[in-house]
């Protein structure tokens, strides 16, 4: 466990050197962003596992030795790491080559396998392509919906029986008799505005929900959303490039005070295919219904939360008896998270309940008092009982046993996660399992037995590494990603010391600070300072992480690089530290932000005339308020994909940190920049895609429009048809960080 060493304390008690990690490298090779974005850099990522019911194995997805370019599937047993061959590469042929497997599925029995492939995106993710079965005992492959277009199945999942396969076409249920490829539609009304077995946008960005539909472990019903999406305004994105006349790209998209969409769950009866509706109380307008899940083939758990996301109910439907009940409420002043973010978490989107006690209680983590803790609530009497009872927070839940939960967390290090675990009952006895030589981030997958785990690892001085490991002991059984061939070329450069220090503000706010200090850093001398923010509710950036390419970058050209986290970021510091930034979202961060670049800047080696702040999404809004606001500390500033106004932003995320425009209007105008344009002092450069889904392109000119009405001179560059990652098109990426950084260097010059 790291121990926080004795501080050097300066600067009257106001900044605190917590540690600092200085990278082991003769190195002296300049970086450009030529080298970062070809393969020199290339990080070796494990691919996804399947774990075997057991957990005495799993399954994962290898390139064939045999057959260049051609994926295979490959069985290891988890105790020995024996590798077995599970379908060669010879075996998955189809007319046009080789498949590529992009993930799988096994039959409940183990006997067929649902292979995804030529996938196309959806929204954020390739949701969207082709599946083929393939069955282990006739060894054979065919493909499922053959009469329908290529690359159009969602999901697609076998029944209990492996009789069947279901997926979703065009917002519609289909039921495929894989055998004799007899295809049946069990919902007719899907069509764009009535969404069956999927979701909008919104659903997906903000409660991470793709996958609609789920089949009961007896075969009987289908429990599905249907969102109406009817009454959602149209937003249309521009396409100016691809032909001669621009073509207009429509997008249902919820702007801040307009309807969610109507949200219900349908269940489809397997034996009549007819469909009737679950009765939960409070309506489907004001409400979202962003969890469910079977527990048992006749008990359904269902998650509402209401419009303003200040209250979760959760409901037990039994298909049987058609039966509603209300097992269990949770309420908050502020918001209630369903799914908690942190950099440790990998389950984003699967919102489902983790259940315990033979599936007659569930999981729950709570912020109803000052740390976020994990309940354990009896389905049948919602009878509570706080699993953590500890001083400090949970950071993330994994695996639970029949005795036990394994869960991340950081006591004493809000920069670091571990592996921890502790009773069901409630005793008050916590284990760190992470050993001590893996200081920094960890994340693990958990075997369903609890016996083994995916280990990943990195640090400001480590590169990411991976490992299959025992538990509880934590012995490494075998490494999966050493990164070797990466770190070598990482140390062939010249890498910066990175510190870690806390700095209070004269409000009395402590916030974590990351800083990448120059190549051969020298106190005497002055340094410009690059201050990256993010700073929402969302992301957490002071970590200790692997330093990026642009840090590195910068650092060689002589910057110091500042990363800080604020109030209502996702520190693990407590409930009220997180929750502070309700309906202050553009004042409580820019204010911490600025008055801890204040005292920051009173080092002797940061010049305080040589500063510059960047940031994307959520930091380029923060970049935006900081540069308005702030004109005394931040010289120039880098704004991409920013909200401007945030009023034009989506209804989900916003409303859940804002509240409601309609009820709190003057929240919404106070933090949006766009308010204090006319302050804007320094130099700025604003960048944005065109094709932004997320944070549309609107955003960007509105505040191009107010900047030109206050006859504020700025730069901009619009990236055509690029979403919000801006990554699109050949070149793309080399072009934007070389646009940032030249900037940079040229308003605010180094050494």
């Amino acid at each position: 466990m790291y121990h926080k060493i004795k501080g050097i304390l300066i600067l009257s008690l106001l900044i605190t050197y917590y540690h600092s990690f200085a990278q082991t490298t003769e190195g002296d090779d300049p970086l450009t962003f030529d080298r970062v974005f070809s393969s020199e850099f290339t990080q070796d990522i494990e691919r996804d596992i399947q774990w075997d019911k057991d957990g005495e194995g799993y399954i994962i997805i290898e390139q064939s030795s045999t057959i260049k370019g051609a994926d295979e599937l490959v069985h290891y047993s988890s105790a020995t790491q024996e590798r077995t061959l599970f379908i060669a590469a010879e075996k998955l042929l189809v007319k046009d080559g080789s498949m590529a497997i992009e993930s799988f599925t096994l039959s409940p029995d183990g006997t067929k396998v649902l292979l995804f492939t030529n996938s196309s995106r959806v929204w954020r993710s390739n949701t969207k392509g082709d599946y083929w079965v393939y069955d282990l005992q006739r060894q054979s492959l065919k493909p499922l919906g053959t009469s329908f277009e290529p690359s159009s199945l969602m999901f697609a999942k076998f029944s209990a029986d492996n009789h069947f396969v279901f997926y979703v076409h065009k917002f519609n249920i289909y039921k495929e008799d894989f055998i004799t490829n007899e295809i049946t539609q069990l919902t007719k009304d899907g069509n764009g505005d009535i969404i069956n077995g999927t979701f909008d946008w919104a659903y997906e960005e903000e409660f991470g929900k793709r996958d609609g539909f789920s089949i009961d472990p007896a075969d009987k019903y289908i429990a599905f959303w249907q969102l109406d999406a009817s009454k959602t305004g149209t937003f249309y994105m521009i396409n100016n490039t691809d032909s001669i006349y621009s073509k207009p790209i429509p997008i249902q998209y919820p702007k801040v005070g307009e309807d969610p969409s109507a949200a219900k769950i349908g269940i489809i009866d397997l034996s009549s295919e007819k469909i009737f509706w679950v009765p939960i109380e409070g309506g489907e307008k004001e409400n979202y219904i962003p969890g469910m899940q079977w527990v048992h083939e006749d008990l359904l758990l269902i998650q509402q939360i209401n419009r303003h996301q200040n209250q979760l109910t959760i409901w037990s439907y039994t298909p049987s008896s058609k039966s509603v009940k209300r097992v269990y409420t949770e309420k908050e002043n502020s918001w209630v998270d369903i799914d908690y973010p942190d950099v440790s978490s990998n389950s984003w989107g699967n919102n489902d309940l983790k259940l315990a006690d033979a599936g007659t209680a569930f999981l729950r983590m709570t912020e109803n008092d000052a740390w976020r803790h994990i309940y354990k609530v009896e389905i049948a009497t919602g009878k509570k009982t706080l699993i953590t009872p500890f001083d400090y927070d949970v950071a993330s839940m994994r695996t639970s046993t029949q005795k036990n939960i394994y869960f991340i967390a950081s006591p004493n290090n809000s920069t670091q996660r571990y592996l921890y675990r502790t009773d069901l009952k409630g005793k008050g006895n916590d284990e760190r399992i992470t050993p001590e030589e893996y200081s920094g981030l960890n994340g693990y997958d958990i075997a369903p037995n609890a016996k083994y785990a995916i280990h990943t690892h990195q640090s400001t001085t480590k590169v990411r590494t991976v490992r299959f490991i025992s538990l509880p002991d934590h012995k490494v059984i075998k490494t999966l990603v050493d990164n070797a061939s990466y770190n070598n070329n990482l140390n062939s450069l010249k890498l910066p010391k990175v510190n870690f220090l806390q700095v209070t503000t004269e409000e009395g706010v402590t916030l974590d600070v990351r800083m990448v200090l120059p190549i051969n850093f020298d106190a005497s001398k002055k340094y410009p300072v690059l201050f990256h923010v993010y700073s929402e509710p969302v992301g957490q950036e002071a970590l200790d992480a692997q330093v990026g390419f642009m840090n590195i970058f910068m650092a060689q050209k002589g910057y110091v690089i500042i990363d800080m986290d604020n109030r209502g970021t996702p520190c693990l510091k407590g409930s009220a530290w997180r929750k502070s930034i309700y309906r202050k979202i553009g004042l409580i961060n820019t204010q911490d932000q600025a008055l801890a670049a204040k005292e920051l800047l009173k080092l002797e080696y940061l010049d305080k005339n040589r500063t510059a702040v960047w940031g994307w999404s959520g930091g380029g809004t923060m970049t935006l308020n900081l540069m308005f606001k702030h004109p005394e500390i931040y010289k120039t500033g880098v704004a991409v994909a920013a909200v401007s106004n945030q009023l034009v932003y989506d209804n989900i995320y916003q409303e859940r940190y804002m509240g409601l425009p309609q009820e709190n209007m003057e929240d919404f105008v106070n933090g949006s920049p766009i308010t204090y344009a006319k302050d804007l002092e320094g130099n700025l450069l604003i960048i944005h895609g065109t094709a932004d889904d997320n944070v549309h392109y609107q955003s960007a000119e509105l505040l191009i429009n107010e900047l030109i009405k206050e006859n504020k001179q700025f730069e901009m560059m619009a990236y055509p048809n690029r979403s919000h990652g801006i990554s699109e098109g050949e070149n793309t990426s080399r072009h934007l960080y070389n646009l940032i950084t030249d900037y940079i260097m040229e308003k605010t010059p180094p050494n």
